[in-house]
């Protein structure tokens, strides 16, 4: 039986949201002009706060406006792209801000990439200027960059805009200034006034943010300054946060769920972003204390983290509104747990790079259900302006509860790849998102994510293609066959295992393997286990059979 279309056309999901979610937006043309009304509106308010230092909404437009005049006086043009590589502190907004008031695009790069990876998103997407911290020039990002189209480089020092040093995040001391880059800080003090006519529009690219394809090589979606603010006035809708809320910025702001319902969602509704550089717990518990914040979103495994830290108590989570958990499936039992030990009710979301983070969550005044059937958690209910669907392997809609390929319409919903015009047919048919996830949706139209369609690996919220994993594994000289799989982890949700058989006469051990690719791959990427195996299972063809191996895993 096939469900006509008008069972989700008809959004049934409506009936749950109250009338501020339902209530139709009007969303700035990009996060520059929601900034600029927020300076407007409240110049003295803190708008980034960083262990003890604070910058207000008139400071941090001066710093960003001097950037982007920098960059300009460099040559930068209007559509150039920007790499940006820094964890969460000022030094990122003010790079975003200043690249976004120049007119260019902002390619954010995750700083746990490795050489290899970060010469892939340079190449690629053409980057001509690239922003980054001090270490990371000096250690490995200028021998990088000078294979690539990069031309302008910019680079900072975290311990800049705060004196407190917390050694737990901070251990690191200031490198003398490079004589090829210029000071990042330097530049957003001296002064420049931003290029005039780069106002960026609803419709241009704000961001490349790369990920992973069926190919295994990272591809670039464009998200659009409409598509960021689109999610960002939404979030700032329907959260019900107080006036001149406070954020914490517990995921990363290179990731697109930490950009949006962090970052974006902040500055349009005037708030005070708290950042502590990375994730470690006891300094995020302490912030908590000292910021009070209202919301933060952020990987299940953070919250398994701060919950078994000793020095947390149910004050350290007192503040919040909402509690927001994404980018990895939330266990039920997590859910109650958390509850129970520290009082917040961890809300479920679910999104993709390609939908410019959520297109479903729990909204604040509901909590999500538990299938009876499957003991799955649902991850919310679309927004609506958004339409989800679930369609068989066919392409027709399978009625509600029936399992099938999830698919996404909506405003955040990005236009494509960046110049892969065969990737984006295939992944946005008619403008479509088919987000390669399988799940179902109840007749009240909560959805629930089940499986994953292909065989990405998600590890704490990052994904990994398994074949990015092999094609370092081939690299070793011991190594005959390779495959990749992702295994059930009880804190990471899933983790990296790779099987490998050896060459004749090789003589290589797990750990030797183990350590190869972590010198090679990004910290989730690198595989956790590694099992030798004599032969790899295969196919008459000789395909080598990930699901068996993934079974082998299940059962030992």
């Amino acid at each position: 039986m096939t469900a006509p279309a008008s069972h989700y056309a008809a959004q049934p999901w409506l009936a749950l949201l109250d009338d501020a979610q339902r209530a139709p937006i009007d969303p700035a043309a990009s996060l520059v002009h929601a900034f600029r009304r927020s300076v407007a509106e409240a110049p003295d308010r803190t708008c980034l706060a960083y262990f003890d230092g604070r910058l207000s909404y008139r400071e941090v437009d001066e710093l960003s406006d001097s950037v982007a005049g920098h960059l300009a006086a460099r040559g930068l043009a209007p559509g150039d792209r920007v790499a940006v590589l820094l964890q969460n502190s000022p030094h990122f907004v003010l790079a975003l801000l200043g690249a976004w008031k120049a007119g260019a695009t902002v390619v954010p790069v995750n700083p746990m990439y490795k050489s290899g990876e970060v010469a892939h998103v340079l190449r690629d997407g053409e980057v001509a200027a690239l922003i980054c911290s001090d270490r990371a020039w000096e250690s490995y990002l200028r021998e990088t960059a000078a294979d690539s189209p990069v031309r302008i480089v910019l680079t900072g020092c975290e311990l800049d805009f705060q004196t407190r040093a917390d050694a737990r995040v901070l251990a690191f001391e200031r490198l003398p200034q490079a004589a090829d880059a210029d000071d990042l800080t330097a530049v957003a003090r001296a002064g420049h006034k931003a290029p005039e006519d780069r106002e960026p529009a609803s419709d241009g690219i704000a961001l490349i943010s790369y990920t992973s394809g069926t190919s295994g090589a990272p591809k670039g979606a464009t998200n659009t300054h409409g598509n960021i603010m689109f999610n960002a006035e939404r979030q700032r809708t329907g959260l019900h946060l107080p006036e001149a809320p406070v954020y914490y910025a517990l995921a990363p702001l290179f990731h697109i769920t930490g950009m949006v319902c962090q970052l974006a969602a902040c500055l349009s509704s005037a708030g005070t972003l708290v950042l502590t550089y990375r994730f470690e717990a006891g300094v995020v518990l302490d912030a908590f204390a000292e910021h009070r914040p209202h919301y933060t979103v952020g990987p299940s495994t953070a919250f398994m983290a701060l919950g078994a830290h000793p020095a947390a108590t149910r004050e350290h989570f007192a503040s919040f509104v909402v509690i927001s958990s994404g980018g990895a499936p939330v266990p039920p039992a997590l859910v109650e747990k958390f509850r129970a030990g520290f009082g917040p009710y961890l809300r479920n979301g679910y999104g993709l790079t390609e939908c410019t983070a959520p297109c479903a969550s729990v909204p604040p005044h509901l909590e999500a259900p538990v299938d009876p059937a499957s003991g799955t958690l649902a991850v919310g209910l679309p927004g609506p302006d958004t339409v989800v669907r679930i369609l068989d392997e066919q392409g027709a809609e399978v009625p509600f509860g029936e399992q099938g390929e999830i698919v996404v319409r909506g405003p955040q919903v990005v236009p494509g790849y960046w110049r892969r015009p065969d990737a984006t047919a295939e992944t946005f048919p008619g403008g479509e998102l088919r987000t390669g996830d399988i799940g179902f949706m109840d007749e009240q139209g909560w959805l629930y994510v089940v499986d994953r369609k292909k065989d990405m690996i998600n590890a704490s919220g990052f994904k990994v293609w398994p074949r990015e994993v092999e094609d370092v594994l081939y690299t070793h000289p011991a190594v005959r066959e390779a495959a990749v799989v992702g295994v059930p982890d009880g804190y990471r949700g899933e983790t990296v295992k790779a099987y490998i058989s050896l060459r004749p006469g090789a003589d290589a051990d797990a750990d030797t393997l183990a350590a190869y690719c972590k010198d090679r791959l990004a910290a989730y990427k690198y595989p956790r286990q590694v099992e030798i195996l004599a032969d790899l299972p295969k196919t008459a063809t000789g395909k080598i059979l990930r699901r068996e191996l993934r079974s082998r895993a299940r059962d030992q």
